[in-house]
């Protein structure tokens, strides 16, 4: 997973691939340090989305630019626009559910 530490990386990460995913969190969150590697293993099946982990604390400015109230949170997109989005607390059984309907309708 790539980190991005500025909007303007955060903007061309998402302008540049046609499938994205955002994993943002803030320092000493343990729900988002906890979810992390969950998530990173679940993304193992999903070789065809880009991945990067933003942290709050090093981008203040990410909350305002995706309306952000509470970490962690998860935001998938397709070229460019926004599709999915998990926060704080992530089911990840119908996370996965609902991420590989979106795969699978991207790659077929």
């Amino acid at each position: 997973m790539q980190n991005l530490r500025s909007l303007e990386e955060i903007d061309a990460f998402i302008d540049t691939q046609e499938l994205t995913l955002l994993y943002i969190s803030k320092e000493g969150c343990s729900v988002c340090h906890s979810l992390l590697p969950q998530i990173e293993a679940l993304l193992e099946n999903y070789p065809g989305i880009h991945t990067a982990h933003i942290e709050s604390t090093e981008v203040p400015e990410v909350a305002g630019r995706f309306s952000i109230f509470a970490v962690p949170v998860i935001l998938v997109f397709v070229k460019g626009k926004e599709y999915l989005r998990e926060a704080r607390i992530v089911h990840m059984d119908l996370f996965e559910e609902r991420l590989n309907k979106l795969y699978k309708n991207m790659v077929e």
